[in-house]
């Protein structure tokens, strides 16, 4: 018996003696890599690779995951990120799902990752949800970026039943079909998520979120009509997780619901309609959560759109031979009235029916797409030309889509920014 113990005693040694001696001619390596170069030199070259090569990078050693992970590295990386637009689209009928087993990692992209997926597995099993994730529609997770005159689509490898409701700062705002009326936040480089608590419940076509950074924090939009046709309001800050009512817009003032305001000027702005004799936008003040009716600097027309422009709010208006491009420093309540100044005028024949989508935020070009067959544009403001986009064939699908957001692609932690806000 002693023997045995001593054998046992001598082995659990053995064990621990070349555990130690493995972690120790790794940390040697990882030394030896990384005394060719300075920590400044290895930030200058991982800020150069391409982002969706980084989440796999970090894992290369330590100190390559010390820098990734930094905050300073992601929001050095968040300034140089050019804006992209991201939409939801159905998925090929036919194709591989993996709803029991989900990859929570984004360096394996041969496999989808399935948003309900990782729901399901971090709580309790429902058989009934589980069901409805595996019988439902699929959509895939996609964007497009309009770089050097060409549309090139990125696919994030993710799949999900619902559709993106609003982004910020790296983040989108999804569906959560799992949870009537729920919503999630989401990182589609990085993939994390997080599931929000449920608010006040109500149609999906009389509801419309917004998804803004306010004073260093992450607010939640939630406005929607209830039974007694009201238009309320609520708010959530991701600090504290839970819903706050406030006060709606103005009687009779109804917002576009079904879609997601134009977050700028520190505020959320929606135009009630796009119909011909609109004349203001919906207003809420982030910092007060207070609502204001802003008036526009002329009668909204079908194809006029407000937009995000730099850090102003941007109206772009279609007028007989010409495109107006106003913009506005501030909503009233916040020091200077609504006053809006026109600061270019963009001709060319054939503009009727050019939609704005957005605004790059680098380059400051704005994205249209023309509302009869979908074809997109870019105008260069400092050339004053505008340039039709190539689309390669994956890109054609793009021009059917509809609901397509701002966005820009980020490392950002979900985990390190909720700690932020706490």
């Amino acid at each position: 018996m002693n023997k045995e113990m001593g054998n046992s005693t001598k082995l659990l040694e053995l064990v621990k003696e070349r555990s130690m001696s493995k972690k120790v001619e790794d940390e040697g390596k990882e030394k030896q890599v990384s005394s060719y170069l300075d920590k400044d030199c290895i930030t200058s070259i991982l800020m150069k690779l391409p982002l969706e090569s980084l989440p796999s990078s970090r894992f290369v050693c330590k100190a390559w995951y010390d820098i990734i992970n930094s905050l300073p590295f992601i929001n050095n990386r968040l300034e140089q990120s050019e804006s992209v637009l991201i939409y939801v689209k159905p998925t090929p009928m036919g194709s591989s799902h993996h709803y029991s087993s989900p990859t929570s990692t984004s360096s394996n992209r041969g496999n989808k990752f399935s948003v309900e997926g990782k729901v399901l597995q971090s709580q309790p099993l429902n058989m009934f949800a589980y069901q409805m994730a595996n019988r439902s529609s699929k959509f895939s997770i996609n964007f497009v970026e309009c770089r050097e005159g060409k549309g090139v689509t990125g696919d994030y490898g993710i799949e999900c039943l619902g559709s993106i409701r609003a982004a910020c700062n790296g983040f989108i705002l999804l569906d959560n079909r799992l949870k009537k009326g729920g919503v999630l936040v989401m990182n589609p480089v990085t993939r994390n998520l997080l599931a929000l608590p449920v608010g006040t419940l109500t149609s999906p076509e009389w509801e419309s979120y917004g998804f803004a950074l306010t004073g260093g924090r992450y607010k939640v939009v939630h406005l929607f009509m209830d039974d007694m046709k009201y238009i309320a309001c609520e708010t959530l800050n991701l600090g504290s997780r839970s819903w706050k009512p406030v006060n709606g817009p103005p009687s009779g003032r109804l917002p576009r619901f079904g879609f997601s305001p134009v977050s700028a000027i520190g505020a959320l702005h929606w135009l009630p309609t796009l119909s011909s004799d609109n004349n203001f936008t919906v207003s809420m003040d982030l910092e007060t959560e207070k609502f204001h009716l802003v008036p526009l600097p002329k009668i909204c027309g079908t194809h006029d759109r407000i937009l995000e422009m730099g850090s102003l709010l941007g109206f772009i208006t279609h007028e007989d031979l010409h495109i107006d491009v106003w913009k506005l420093k501030s909503v009233v309540g916040q020091g200077d009235d609504a006053v809006w100044t026109k600061h270019h005028k963009i001709t060319r024949g054939s503009l009727i029916d050019m939609v704005p989508l957005f605004c790059l935020r680098i380059k400051g070009d704005v994205i249209f797409k023309r509302h009869e067959g979908g074809s997109v544009y870019s105008y260069d403001f400092e050339s004053e030309t505008m340039t039709m986009v190539e689309m390669d064939e994956m890109d054609e699908e793009f021009r059917f889509y509809a609901n397509l957001l701002p966005h820009v692609n980020s490392l950002g932690s979900w985990t390190a920014a909720t700690q932020n806000l706490m």
